[in-house]
Formats: C-alpha cells, sequence, structure tokens
C-alpha cells in the first residue's frame, strides 16, 4: 500500500515538474477591460485545453519591462515567451496585417472573424514570432482638447497623435500634423498641450482617461482602427509538444474573438461616458459632413494598398463588405 502511494506521488511529482509555464507580457494595466475580458480567460484555456500541461502566467502593467512598442522584442528575446502590442508599432514589420487597418477595408463587428476566416493571407509575415492571437479594434476616431472639429479645414495645423502610420498617412490627408506615440502618453501629452489631439478607439475615454483632458470627440467618418496581436517566442513554441501547440493556438484564435467583443462594448460605453461629461461635446458627423473626411481616407487606403503590393488587394477582397 505504501508503495503504491509512494509511487502515485512520484508520478504527480513528476507531472507537475513537465508542466511548462508561458510568462505573458502586457503593457495593460490590471484594471484595462482586456485583463478580465480575454487575457485570463486565454489563460485558463490554455490549461484547460492542455491539460495542465502549459499554463501562462499574466504580468499587466509592464512588470517584465515598459512600453507597449517594446513588448515586441521582449518576445523575440525570449524575456517573455508570450506579449501583446499592436501590429501599427513595428508597422515595418507587418504591412500586411496593416492592410486591415485602413479606412473601409473592415467592418468593426465581423472583423475578427473575416480575418480568421483568411488569416492564411497574414501569416507568411509571422516568421520571427509565432502568431497567436489577432484582431480587429473599434475604429480610431478624434480626441480634441480646444477646438471642435467638424471638416477638414477645422483640423489643419492641429498635431494629432496616431497609433500607426497608416493613422498618420490619415492625420496627414485631412492637413494635420501627426505625431507617433504610445498610448501611455496621451493623457500628458494632450493635458500640457504637446499634441492637440489623439486618433485612438472610444474605450480610451475611461481605460486612459482621456475625458479628462479633451473636451470634444469628433466619429462618424471613415477612419483605422488598431490590430492587436498576441505572439509567442518561436524556440519556446517550438519546444512545446504538437498537443500543447495546438492547445496555445486554439485558445489565441477564441482569445481574439475575446478581445475584440470586449473593446466594442467598452468603446460604445466610451462614447456614451464622453457625451456625459459636463462641458463636454461629442460630434456625430452627418453623412454630408463625414463626405470630406472619407474622401482623402479613400485615397490613403488606395496609396497604401498599391504601395504593399503582394496580397495586398487579396487582403483587402477578403475581408471589405
Amino acid at each position: 500500500m505504501r508503495t503504491a502511494i509512494l509511487a502515485a506521488a512520484i508520478g504527480l511529482a513528476a507531472s507537475a515538474a513537465a508542466a511548462e509555464d508561458f510568462k505573458f507580457a502586457s503593457f495593460f494595466a490590471p484594471t484595462h477591460p482586456y485583463v478580465t475580458g480575454a487575457f485570463e480567460p486565454f489563460a485558463k484555456m490554455v490549461g484547460e485545453k492542455s491539460g495542465g500541461d502549459l499554463t501562462v502566467t499574466i504580468y499587466n502593467g509592464g512588470e517584465l519591462g515598459p512600453g507597449p512598442a517594446e513588448q515586441y522584442t521582449r518576445v523575440l528575446d525570449g524575456v517573455a515567451e508570450l506579449g501583446v502590442s499592436l501590429a501599427g508599432y513595428t508597422a515595418s514589420t507587418f504591412p500586411l496585417t496593416l492592410v486591415a487597418e485602413l479606412p473601409g477595408v473592415i467592418n468593426a463587428e465581423t472583423g475578427t472573424r473575416d480575418i480568421w476566416n483568411n488569416i492564411e493571407l497574414f501569416q507568411p509575415e509571422y516568421r520571427r514570432a509565432i502568431l497567436v492571437s489577432l484582431w480587429s479594434s473599434a475604429p480610431n476616431v478624434l480626441y480634441t482638447r480646444d477646438k471642435a472639429v467638424r471638416s477638414p479645414d477645422d483640423i489643419k495645423g492641429m498635431k494629432i497623435r496616431v497609433p500607426s502610420r497608416n493613422t498618420g498617412l490619415l492625420v496627414e490627408a485631412w492637413g494635420a500634423t501627426p505625431v507617433s506615440m504610445p498610448v501611455s502618453e496621451i493623457y500628458n501629452s494632450l493635458q500640457t498641450g504637446v499634441i492637440d489631439g489623439a486618433m485612438i478607439d472610444t474605450t480610451a475615454t475611461r481605460a486612459f482617461r482621456l475625458g479628462e483632458v479633451a473636451n470634444y470627440l469628433t466619429v462618424g467618418m471613415d477612419t483605422t482602427n488598431s490590430p492587436f496581436f498576441i505572439l509567442a517566442n518561436r524556440q519556446a513554441f517550438n519546444g512545446l509538444s504538437e498537443s500543447d501547440q495546438a492547445a496555445l493556438l486554439e485558445a489565441g484564435k477564441e482569445a481574439s474573438i475575446l478581445a475584440n467583443e470586449t473593446q466594442l462594448k467598452v468603446a460604445a460605453d466610451g462614447v456614451t461616458a464622453f457625451a456625459e461629461l459636463e462641458g463636454h461635446e461629442l460630434i456625430e458627423l452627418t453623412a454630408e459632413e463625414a463626405a470630406a473626411f472619407n474622401a482623402a481616407a479613400a485615397e490613403v487606403t488606395a496609396q497604401v494598398v498599391a504601395e504593399t503590393g503582394g496580397s495586398a488587394q487579396a487582403i483587402v477582397d477578403a475581408l471589405k463588405h
């Protein structure tokens, strides 16, 4: 009996020793909706789908190193086995992925599912790291501090934060000056007048407290979104068993849908919250007012698709409804 118990204990110890833990680097604060809406469910799914062979430990708020843009490098260097970031922060590496952020290409409600139905079109540029999750965001809209924007004439000459090169091209087409800046710097830069406004989705009203430093919010024009991804270190991934690799990828695909759904809900709440702030104005463009913005946006999309070449047009054709 004692021998049987000892053997069972040894077996359990061996099983525990064989379990692998992947560190997940996130620049988001622990209170961000993505954490409870997508990242924690992702970690739970990995554990369940792998039968406990693979676990994920989330390090929020830049615990493994600060900076949204730097998370990609941390995955490549093996500081973390997993990391979340935006493709736009390393734009030159992911031109095909960023076709999906262009104005008029993706439907906010169905875009993430459309991406996964055509994921083979994006895979060629994920050579240095493994693509685990990829999702589209709510549209980037315009927060401004001191000036209401209802036409491209209103935005001319303003300094506007952008999350990616393509959004910068859009802002330039509208007559403003784009300023590349990670999301963590927007609040202080807007508060101090370093920038006049910011292009970002409306989760920022609460998640990044932009309702405190912006007095106007303009919505209703064709604009970009910001694709997010979760990547895995290729060497660490290749070290997993085939079943654990499958568990990670299955959980990642499901987490993509959860992340998109979470963001769309919080973004809708962000519009309502902004409109309810005293002394603030939500500007919902009419079709006539949006037309000038949209004409410039269409030119930017055509320009970027032509410059990107390769399968860029195939991505547009696959994603556009």
